[in-house]
């Protein structure tokens, strides 16, 4: 079993905020100098799926990759936790690429590749928060696609998937091969042990360009980015309920309420 998994490289969201700026003229955010870069978490939850597939009952693993100056140790993560190859999609014209662009870049990638039962991505990226990848490249190649997985098997060529839902959970099955995105829920990528990343720094790693893929990202139809702002600053109107006891402080506070017609 051939199962793909595409990753993305992100500032570390858990890295402080301060000093994050947007530049609206050029329409894109400014991270601070210094912002170190991770695998996307969701990516990671996809990863740690397939990996879960490949102890159960065997598989290929495949990670793949694209951007710009893109941090080979960080990427090479994956290979320490257990992916077997890894694929970078690395030209300067991947630089700051939308959904659309990056699914058509990776479904070059995917048809060069030419054998695969699954692909799994991450439900959404850290950075934009988009979670339109995975369903781009299952247009594109015309695969079933199920989003937001918790839970999947793999068994008689079908993926059975359990999806999170606004309202709880729904049990979906659909043939291979296909999409799959993957939620927190569907477990955190393990840890890799000393041994497994100074093994994974030796590992040869696949490069690709543009021109090798065929792809020329400037001619991808672009959806048109009208604007990108700081979101406004917000407005506090806070008011101190005195009173000399706290069931005094509390009745006169309910009276607040409801005289503000919050509740």
């Amino acid at each position: 079993m051939n199962i793909l998994v595409c990753m993305k490289q992100v500032p570390d969201p858990q890295a402080s905020s301060s000093g994050t700026t947007v530049d609206s003229e050029a329409k894109k955010v400014i991270m601070p100098q210094g912002t170190p870069p991770v695998l996307n978490p969701y990516d990671e939850n996809a990863l740690e799926a397939a990996l879960k597939i490949k102890d159960a009952q065997g598989a290929k693993v495949t990670v793949i990759s694209a951007g710009k100056n893109m941090a080979k140790t960080v990427l090479r993560k994956s290979i320490a936790v257990g992916a077997d190859d890894l694929i970078l999609l690395e030209d300067a014209a991947f630089e700051n690429m939308n959904s659309y662009e990056t699914a058509h870049v990776l479904v070059a990638a995917i048809k060069e590749i030419g054998e695969y039962d699954l692909i799994l991505c991450g439900r959404q990226a850290a950075d934009t928060d988009a979670g339109q990848v995975g369903s781009g490249i299952a247009s594109i190649l015309n695969l079933p696609c199920v989003t937001a997985a918790c839970k999947l098997d793999i068994s008689d060529g079908k993926a059975m998937v359990q999806r999170v839902v606004s309202d709880g959970f729904e049990d979906v099955e659909a043939p291979l091969p296909a999409v799959i995105t993957a939620s927190s829920e569907i477990g955190e990528m393990r840890y890799p042990g000393v041994k497994e990343i100074m093994a994974a720094q030796k590992v040869r790693i696949t490069s690709r360009k543009a021109s090798d893929l065929g792809v020329d990202v400037s001619q991808l139809k672009k959806p048109n980015l009208v604007s990108l702002d700081s979101p406004p600053g917000r407005t506090t109107d806070c008011q101190m309920v005195e009173a000399e006891t706290p069931e005094e402080a509390g009745a006169d506070l309910a009276v607040k309420v409801r005289e503000s017609q919050i509740l």
